[in-house]
Formats: C-alpha cells, structure tokens, sequence
C-alpha cells in the first residue's frame, strides 16, 4: 500500500470524515490545506451511473470556462487558412510540412492541434502517432472546425475537454488553486451544469453517484454538484 506523506496527511486532517461540502466550503479547504510550493491546478471529478459500452453513453466533448484554466496552451493549426489561424493566435501554423516536422523529428512542440475539415485526411495518416497522445483533432471537442478561428480562439480563452472513462469516471480542470474563490465556483458551476445537460436518455438509476474536488497535491473533498 502507497504511504502517504506527512504533509498530505495533514492536508487531509481538516476533512470532517463522511461530510459531504457545499462547492465554495471545498474550495477554501483546498487552500487551507495546500502544501505545495507551485500553483495547483484544481480538478473536479465525477463518477456516473453510465455504461460506456452503450455508444450513447461515451460522453466525450469540450466547454470554454468563463475565468479560464490558468494556463496558456500552444497551439497547432493545421489548416490552408494560415493568414487566419495566426491573426486567431496560433502559435504554429501550416499544413503538410507541420505534419511531415512532426512524423520525421517526432516534434510534439504544442499542447493541441487544431484543423480544418479538408486536412483530416493528411491528419489520419499519422493516427497511431498523435490518438495515443490525445492529440488527432475530433469535431466533438471543437479541434476540428471550418472556423478556425472561433477553434483557436475558444481554446486560447480556456476551453478545457471532457472524456469519460470505461468505469464512468469523468475529470475536468477547473482553474488553478491561486483563483479568487468565486471564479473559481464559476468555472465549476459551468462543468456540473454541462455534466447534467450531457445526461444520456437511456441512462437509469442514479446518475451523478459521487462528486470530488481536488488539487494536484491536495486530498478530494467530496462536494454537492448542484451549483445553481
């Protein structure tokens, strides 16, 4: 069993045992109980009454946060729209010869890409290089679009993406632990009501069965999701 650290187990002392939080009584416990000497980012997790063998029920898409992530993320365009895609704020800009840089120097200088439908295509060809990165552009998460620019504008603006995995566990960035307490219930105010709106008709039973903020150091503070 992993031991944890003194710190952490302090950390996790100010937790009454069994309670569950309302979102802002999280948030000021996760910054009382803070330790790290970084900035952490703060996470909130679900875990859902849903069976993602069911197409229906793989719940994957994007949202954009009111206050953002906290962090600035590079940006790939793949696209024959270059004049538009940096006039947007693209970091790199181009079309083949970004994805031959990528294929022969194995450059992974970005944090996403972004394309227009026309060059999924050439994009495909390197599947098995850039899906097990979570890198391939998908029309889901708003990377793949015919308006570039809105694509590298929503994510510049602190778009965050969501993919629920096999055993229903759902995890988003919410903002970084430094975020003045009610930006930060914005930002998760925007989450819950999208994980409620993204409900899939055929689920039955109990939907949302736990809920957990977190930050990268901190112990998970189980929390009421229903943030008006």
């Amino acid at each position: 069993m992993k031991q944890r650290g003194k710190n952490f187990e302090k950390a996790s002392s100010l937790l009454e045992k069994g309670k569950i939080y309302q979102i802002d009584e999280a948030i000021e416990l996760l910054k009382k109980a803070k330790f790290a000497k970084f900035d952490e980012t703060v996470t909130i997790s679900f875990n859902l009454g849903i069976d993602t063998k069911q197409a229906d029920q793989q719940l994957r898409g994007a949202l954009v946060l009111p206050n953002g992530t906290g962090k600035t993320r590079t940006v790939l365009a793949i696209t024959h729209k270059e004049d538009e895609a940096k006039a947007a704020g693209a970091d790199f800009v181009g079309g083949k010869e970004m994805l031959e840089k990528i294929k022969n120097e194995n450059w992974f200088g970005f944090d996403v890409i972004v394309a227009t439908p026309d060059m999924m295509g050439e994009l495909g060809k390197l599947g098995k290089l850039l899906g097990p990165k979570g890198l391939m552009p998908n029309p889901k998460t708003g990377t793949v679009s015919p308006d570039i620019t809105k694509a590298i504008q929503d994510i510049k603006a602190g778009k965050v993406e969501y993919r629920a995995d096999k055993e229903g566990n759902l995890h988003v960035i919410c903002g970084k632990l430094s975020f003045d307490s009610a930006k930060l219930v914005e930002n998760i105010g925007v989450i819950t009501k999208q994980v409620v709106k993204i409900k899939p008709a055929s689920v039955k039973g109990v939907y949302i069965k736990n809920c957990v903020l977190s930050s990268t150091m901190g112990p998970g503070v189980k929390v009421n999701y229903d943030v008006k």
